[in-house]
């Protein structure tokens, strides 16, 4: 008699279980992976979401025109820190000089006070912060609030002949520096150079602003823009076109 051996296919007991440990392990890193990504995922959108917010506040440095600075922001149209992070988007109190909103593209205006984890920021004086992630992800505006608000404009004036305006004719210049006053309006600073012909202005915001010379006698005025940029002493050349002593 001629017996014919069947040949079982399939796993035994111990297959299995080995089997299902490895697919256990695999999916444990894969799981782990998939969380770190996402981890990674909500730092790198905090951060951007950072950044946004900073330039919005006080300008993209590297925005440049004719060679000048273009961009600065919240605090180059207010000449004040915004009081919270709704300023960027509205109003904050029917200002003449606010031009917001001052998000940039690729932040979201619904969800930009939250970061990644949706909490949301901390924000005081200079300082952006993120507590989401469970440690401070921070993002420093400025070295300090007077580096944006307390910088200086200084220099001197002469006529076409490069000639000072001496004792005599100090008192007949006048030099206004016009620029954002912190509540929404635009303030003038006036003064007289000396009779060296020089001039300073202090505690002035970053941003665009307005410098003119007025020869009073001939109501004669020769006007600039001035760049004034962070924690800087901006140093001006001033010369009439005409001889006026």
């Amino acid at each position: 008699m001629i017996r014919v051996r069947k040949n079982h296919s399939g796993f035994t007991l111990i297959e299995l279980i080995i089997v299902i440990i490895i697919v256990g392990i695999m999916a444990t890193v894969a799981v782990r992976k998939l969380g770190t990504s996402l981890e990674t995922a909500k730092y790198e959108h905090t951060k951007k979401e950072l950044n946004a917010l900073t330039a919005a506040m006080v300008g993209n440095p590297s925005l440049f025109a004719e060679g000048a600075r273009t961009d600065f922001g919240y605090v180059g149209d207010v000449g004040a820190l915004p009081p919270n992070v709704d300023a960027l988007v509205t109003n904050p109190g029917g200002y003449t000089t606010w031009d917001g909103p001052y998000i940039s593209r690729g932040v979201d205006l619904n969800e930009f006070k939250q970061d990644g984890w949706g909490t949301a920021y901390l924000y005081s004086d200079t300082l952006l912060r993120s507590t989401g992630s469970g440690s401070n992800i921070d993002k420093v505006i400025a070295v300090s609030s007077s580096a944006l608000l307390g910088n200086r404009v200084q220099g001197y004036v002469v006529d076409a002949d490069d000639e000072m305006p001496g004792a005599i004719y100090r008192d007949s210049l006048v030099i206004r520096l016009t620029y954002p006053d912190g509540s929404g309006n635009i303030t003038t600073s006036t003064t007289s150079p000396t009779a060296e012909g020089s001039f300073s202005f202090n505690g002035v915001p970053i941003g665009k602003q307005r410098l003119s010379v007025i020869y009073t006698p001939d109501n004669d005025t020769t006007t600039y823009t001035v760049c004034v940029t962070p924690q800087s002493v901006v140093k001006m050349a001033v010369t009439f076109p005409a001889d006026l002593w």
